[in-house]
């Protein structure tokens, strides 16, 4: 198994909900072996509250989590990806900027939790949205990354994401 750490962008356009609870799962299931980010074409400005209910609710810290737009990682100073998902369908249709490296891609489309109506299931919403994103990020992080070529590593990455929980 490979040493290195593998940077990760999930993209969504608001960046404040999946994109957020993606970046953390990437962080916290990678363990070090991957530095996950995440950004957003028309960035929302702030967290989303569910997002940050469901994180505070599972324990997770806010520190550092902010909406922020994908320009910021098409810097030339940005860290350079090895892998980008979007993880909502208006985000993988849009014209994403050129990233250096030329990062594999993959959507995973999550349906939108924060748009849900209610308190409950509002919540059941972001517990679904974050058991999909933990699903797919645990079977992506199994992947023998050293063993795969980069046409199997890229098509076992669009399985992921057709995979429904």
């Amino acid at each position: 198994m490979s040493e290195k750490t593998y940077n990760v962008l999930i993209l969504c356009t608001g960046n404040s909900a999946r994109s957020i609870l993606g970046e953390v799962l990437f962080n916290h299931l990678g363990k070090g072996r991957f530095k996950a980010y995440s950004a957003g074409s028309k960035p929302a400005g702030r967290v989303n509250p569910g997002a940050e209910e469901w994180l505070q609710a599972n324990g997770f810290s806010m520190a550092g989590l902010r909406s922020k737009s994908w320009d910021e990682f098409a810097a030339p100073d940005a860290p350079q990806f090895d892998f980008i998902f979007t993880v909502c369908d208006n985000a993988a249709g849009e014209v994403c900027p050129i990233w250096p490296g030329h990062p594999m891609t993959a959507h995973w489309g999550i349906p939108d939790p924060a748009h849900i109506a209610g308190d409950e299931a509002r919540r059941a919403a972001f517990n679904q949205a974050a058991r999909q994103l933990a699903t797919r990020i645990e079977l992506f992080l199994q992947l023998p990354f050293d063993k795969l070529d980069k046409l199997a590593l890229k098509e076992k990455m669009a399985e992921i994401g057709r995979i429904e929980d």
